[in-house]
């Protein structure tokens, strides 16, 4: 992706934080020489090596998976916070712009055996329930449900490279405070998230 050099954000921890907690991606690949993007979850996952991995999973009825074995690069995509940005808001006559957090992940798929899909499944599972005031637990679950997972394609992506575009409005620092005290005045929340990292963008998302 094009990201001009003053909103890369080259801090692996917390681009790595924000896949984290923003981890409902986009999977793009190529299916019949077109594009092709299924919204699923993408969990950053380290394997055995240490390395970077996104693990995931496809309904077989999604033919995206066809094409899974024979893609050389897939691409996967994180999108944050956004916010329309008034030309209003600036000291100086200017065209308005928009701010946002976004970061794409390109690797290579590698699709997983049932059993490695399972194991998937249960820490997908497990990191999702933790809060809920009952938690649920595939653990708990029947032979007979838990077959469902042969209606599913599991696969890990080993990542071969991260951009993370965090545009926040850096190139007008001197009117990041009525820019700020704008977007919090606004009643939705990817206003105010920017707001916050205008205010604070060495913070962890």
């Amino acid at each position: 992706m094009y990201i001009p050099h003053y909103y890369q954000n080259e801090n692996i921890d917390e681009v790595k934080t924000f896949i984290k907690e923003n981890s409902f991606g986009i999977l793009v690949n190529q299916v019949d020489g077109k594009p092709w993007a299924a919204h699923i979850p993408l969990e950053l996952e380290t394997d055995g090596q240490g390395k970077d991995t996104l693990e995931g999973h496809i309904s077989k009825a999604n033919p995206q998976w066809k094409t899974f074995e024979e893609a050389n690069e897939v691409l996967c995509i994180f999108n944050g916070p956004h916010a329309y940005i008034s030309s209003s808001w600036y000291e100086e006559e200017e065209v308005p712009t928009w701010d946002y957090i976004a970061v794409h992940v390109y690797g290579k798929l590698k699709v997983l055996n049932e059993e490695e899909t399972m194991a998937s499944l249960y820490r997908l599972v497990d990191k999702y329930e933790k809060d809920s005031k009952n938690p649920g637990s595939l653990h708990d679950m029947s032979p007979k449900t838990l077959r469902q997972v042969k209606g599913i394609v599991g696969f890990k992506i080993e990542i071969t490279d991260i951009q993370a575009a965090y545009k926040l409005s850096q190139t007008r620092p001197k009117d990041h405070p009525k820019i700020v005290s704008e977007l919090m005045e606004r009643s939705d929340s990817g206003s105010k998230e920017i707001a916050k990292k205008i205010s604070n963008p060495d913070a962890q998302e």
